[in-house]
């Protein structure tokens, strides 16, 4: 089986686990939009995903997102690893959505390079629901004042939150892990400050996407499940 075929088997088998598990959720497939992770392969292969019909795109090194947005403008390129500050200006004109703003001083470099461009862009705020050191983001407790700031900054669209669950655990971490996302999206949205949003929540990889989305996920990132079996 060549790689094209090998690619499209396996984007269909995660669109119809996507659909599984949307139905056990009580939602359609297409609430959910699956977040192609593109970060170990190489051009060519991505520029195939696309052609497939996946058309959002994520990277996790800003570096990275510059050289795969350059070759293919036309992706909606989501940047769902850590984003420095040193690297905002060359980083937002590639970008669809910003996943992962993880501090107010990243929101407010954002904000200002945004407001320069005349953009506003979309961004969630990345929740620290993991202990993990490696994980960045905001403690649970610090996100509604979080919200409160971002919110008021002129050049981000503030759309949901996004996590990462814990390396440790297994599927029963995870599952706490989304399903405490899910809880403080749902305690704040009643107060979400004017101008922001609170409707999507990324979250799940290749190995959780599933549990991710029946615990309430609109965005899923899955990278390795999607490149099985390719040379």
């Amino acid at each position: 089986m060549d790689s094209s075929a090998r690619l499209k088997l396996n984007l269909e088998n995660v669109r119809e686990r996507i659909a599984a598990a949307a139905q056990r959720s009580g939602r359609r497939a297409d609430e959910i939009t699956l977040i192609g992770v593109t970060k170990y392969v190489s051009d060519a292969i991505t520029r195939q995903l696309f052609d497939l019909g996946c058309h959002d795109l994520g990277e996790s090194r800003p570096q990275s997102l510059w050289s795969k947005a350059e070759a293919m403008p036309d992706a909606r390129w989501h940047l769902i690893g850590h984003l420095q500050r040193n690297k905002v200006r060359r980083t937002l004109p590639c970008l669809a959505l910003l996943q992962s703003l993880d501090s107010i001083a990243l929101a407010q470099a954002v904000s200002a390079e945004a407001v320069a461009m005349g953009r506003r862009i979309p961004a969630l705020l990345e929740v620290k629901i993991a202990s993990d050191a490696t994980k960045h983001g905001f403690p649970p407790a610090d996100v509604r004042a979080a919200l409160e700031t971002v919110a008021a900054l002129p050049g981000i669209e503030l759309r949901g939150l996004m996590t990462m669950a814990s390396l440790e655990g297994g599927d029963d971490a995870a599952r706490r892990d989304f399903a405490a996302l899910r809880q403080l999206r749902d305690m704040l949205q009643p107060n979400c400050p004017d101008g922001a949003s609170l409707a999507e929540l990324s979250m799940g990889m290749s190995g959780d996407y599933e549990i991710a989305i029946e615990e309430g996920a609109t965005m899923v990132r899955v990278g390795s499940a999607l490149f099985e079996g390719l040379a």
